[in-house]
């Protein structure tokens, strides 16, 4: 992922990016890895990462891309050495999210706090090519294609690319937000704001910094008081053609297929992948860090906890498959 919102700060040397006062990590004698020559310059995803970049791999779940990741470093755990490239260097550490969060601040170190811009504009200020309503408001890097409305009170607050024909309700909040043609955004939503990324230690949480953003395609609508959440290191993306009602959450990197119907209140945990033509009825909850496929209907009230295959159709806590959960819930009366 290239990051068009926040500014990289590096690129650093490996070791006075990785061994400083903010990792509190000491050298090791390693002196491929210790070499001062070693440039690295972003923290990019094991799937994105190059020979310039530096990455993280925390679970074994991500061994695939793992095995063919062509970073030129991995913060890993020392468990986990074995999937990983041999030209790829190891960083092992104890805490891999930790570690991996200090690193990235540094690249990013604006990219911690979400803080208002009080230095907003009339949106009528700056742009003469959209109709808007009263109290609308606008910050700095903003782009809006033409035939797009925007209601009341809404807020771009930075980093925003809306495309044409789009419609923008009242009291929305969008930042660090890519949205095509032709989508609608409902009363207020909150799109692009900083994921629920931390991590514990001690008497205190260590924020995660969330580099990403968000991604809404073609033709797409996300209903009234809805909430997406920015990527971390890698995007948040809505596919063309889906439709989320009233009330629901998506999190931190969860990818969404096309033509997708989701119903009100449905949850879906960070680094969620869904294929296309998903229907997913309301009140269900999706667990992070797995993988629906294409063509599933998962029944309303559903708890999906692991990964289910295309054309599948499921129910219930855990969700199982509908047929046996209706023949079990016949059985129980």
């Amino acid at each position: 992922m290239n990051n068009p919102f926040f500014e990289n700060k590096g690129p650093f040397k490996l070791t006075n990016l990785v061994y400083n006062s903010k990792t509190g990590l000491k050298p090791t004698q390693d002196s491929n890895l210790l070499s001062k020559e070693i440039l690295i310059s972003d923290i990019k995803s094991l799937n994105d990462a190059t020979q310039k970049d530096i990455t993280f791999f925390n679970s074994v779940n991500y061994k695939e891309a793992a095995q063919s990741t062509k970073a030129y470093a991995c913060i890993t755990k020392e468990t986990l050495d074995k999937y990983l490239p041999k030209n790829c260097k190891k960083i092992f550490v104890d805490n891999v999210l930790l570690i991996t969060a200090k690193v990235t601040e540094q690249f990013y170190p604006d990219s911690i706090v979400d803080d208002n811009n009080f230095n907003l504009k009339p949106i009528n200020e700056i742009f003469t090519n959209i109709i808007s309503g009263q109290n609308t408001l606008v910050g700095p890097n903003v782009k809006i294609g033409n035939n797009t409305k925007i209601g009341h009170n809404t807020i771009i607050e930075k980093n925003v690319t809306i495309g044409s024909n789009c419609y923008i309700g009242s009291n929305v909040i969008l930042r660090n937000t890519y949205v095509e043609d032709d989508v609608h955004i409902l009363d207020s939503a909150i799109v692009g704001k900083k994921g629920f990324g931390f991590i514990p230690i001690q008497s205190k949480n260590y924020r995660y910094p969330h580099i990403g953003y968000v991604h809404i395609k073609k033709n797409c609508e996300i209903g009234s008081g809805s909430t997406i959440d920015r990527g971390s290191l890698s995007l948040t993306v809505i596919g063309e053609n889906t439709y989320l009602d009233n009330q629901v959450h998506i999190a931190h990197n969860v990818k969404i297929g096309n033509n997708c119907i989701i119903a009100g209140q449905v949850g879906i945990a960070g680094s969620a992948s869904l294929g296309n033509n998903v229907m997913i009825g309301g009140q269900a909850g999706v667990s992070g860090h797995i993988k629906i496929g294409n063509n599933v209907q998962i029944g309303g009230g559903s708890g999906v906890i692991k990964n289910i295959p295309d054309n599948s159709k499921v129910m219930g806590y855990p969700a199982r498959d509908l047929k046996e959960f209706i023949k079990d819930y016949k059985n129980e009366r």
